[in-house]
């Protein structure tokens, strides 16, 4: 056997392999089911087949060869989905050489054309210990200066070959708090992204002469103002670092004028300007712990997260950015209950409002026909004390081991002195 027909014979064993795990039957017998954040089914079944939700309801009989699971005494959720990290990215936050999507601060760093796929790692030790927290998909998505850069939807699947991103590009990140300011103003900084979109602007309409070098200065290069032109053509949001309500007021105004997708991370006084939020569809990624004011947002609140649901705001809660604390994120949004979010609206903030905010309808809910993407909880999932029982990622069960717990099994008996 040639070297090539080995390959290709190792090939077609993987594929048929892989087909083979897709292709299990699943039934989740007897649980409480969240078909959406707002719809629960007591005492139903879930059958997954082929990476999909097949059918979910009472009274169900799951297929004959199906595999089946005791959902009794357990909730099924959509997978969490982390809407804003830097998980994949970067694998010890206080060491720089490792910190791949993240760039420094001040107006005049410009990396539009930086994708996150180019610096996601699916092998990085923190993904399996975000997934057995329950988290499935994560929009990774860089930091730094004006703008950061393109983000990507990626699903975290343990597979021989890693998934490829669910959207790529997802959106374009920037900031006009302090993530821009070095060297400068807020104001600053909101004119010179101001100046970027209408050098992308005019890029777009003159590239002949762009290419002839017969155009007006540009404060970005090329692949940056190309990068930019699918968020002026309305095709991807443009996804914004803001807290004070000055700057977000300002960023309204700009989505106005340029008939932007305007989403805004951050916004811890974003309740502040809710109705205007809720006017323009603009949705708020948040921290609900994110309570501390300082000298650019003085008026925070713990409700913010409530206040803006109230509104009608689209709310998506999120640990913003935090690489390593990602597992914490069904916990911030049992925070936000605490403080008056509604359940079922904290739930979908952490399943259905990312896919929302970033243009993926359909995404974390457990409807047929639905992406299999789900968890089996021990019991509340917002409760800090429930656990993860078993996660499945495009149907497929997810090994529930991780580094930490590794670590943990390999020094759990030391041998005696």
């Amino acid at each position: 056997m040639t070297r090539r027909a080995a390959l290709l014979a190792a090939l077609a064993v993987a594929a048929t392999a892989a087909g083979a795990a897709r292709a299990e039957t699943v039934a989740i017998v007897g649980a409480t089911v969240y078909e959406r954040p707002d719809k629960k089914v007591d005492d139903a079944t879930i059958i997954i087949r082929d990476g999909l939700v097949v059918d979910v309801g009472r009274g169900l009989s799951p297929p004959a060869k199906a595999r089946r699971i005791d959902g009794r005494g357990k909730v099924v959720t959509a997978g969490l989905v982390e809407a804003f990290t830097q998980l994949g990215m970067i694998e010890v936050d206080l060491e720089p050489a490792g910190a791949d999507g993240r760039f420094g601060t001040g107006p005049t760093e410009i990396h539009a054309a930086f994708r996150a796929t180019d610096a996601f790692d699916p092998r990085s030790v923190a993904l399996p210990i975000a997934r057995a927290g329950g988290i499935t998909s994560v929009v990774a998505a860089p930091t730094g200066g004006l703008v950061a850069g393109q983000s990507a939807w990626m699903v975290l699947a343990d597979r021989a070959t890693p998934p490829a991103p669910v959207r790529d590009p997802l959106a374009v990140h920037a900031a006009v708090g302090a993530g821009a300011t070095a060297s400068g103003s807020r104001g600053k900084a909101l004119a010179a992204l101001r100046e970027l979109l209408d050098d992308a602007a005019a890029f777009d309409r003159n590239r002949a002469g762009f290419e002839r070098n017969q155009s007006r200065p540009q404060r970005a290069t090329r692949l940056d103002l190309e990068a930019l032109v699918p968020v002026l053509r309305g095709q991807l949001p443009l996804v914004v670092r803001a807290s004070a309500e000055a700057d977000l007021r300002a960023l309204l105004r700009l989505a106005r004028e340029r008939r932007l997708r305007l989403v805004i991370v951050g916004g811890t006084e974003a309740w502040r300007v809710a109705s205007e939020l809720a006017q323009a569809k603009v949705p708020v990624i948040l921290d609900p712990t994110a309570n501390l004011p300082d000298l650019i947002a003085r008026d925070v609140r713990d409700d913010n997260a409530a206040l803006l649901a109230k509104a009608g705001v689209t709310v998506v809660v999120s640990t913003l950015g935090t690489a390593n604390n990602t597992r914490t994120l069904r916990q911030l949004a049992g925070v936000a209950v605490a403080n008056g979010l509604p359940w079922a609206t904290a739930l979908a903030a952490i399943t259905t409002a990312p896919a929302e905010a970033y243009g993926l309808p359909g995404r974390g809910t457990l409807a047929r026909g639905a992406v299999a993407d789900l968890v089996v909880w021990s019991g509340d999932p917002l409760e800090v004390t429930t656990r993860a029982e078993q996660v499945f990622v495009g149907g497929e069960l997810q090994p529930s081991a991780d580094h930490q717990t590794r670590l943990r099994d390999r020094y759990r008996r030391l041998p005696a002195p």
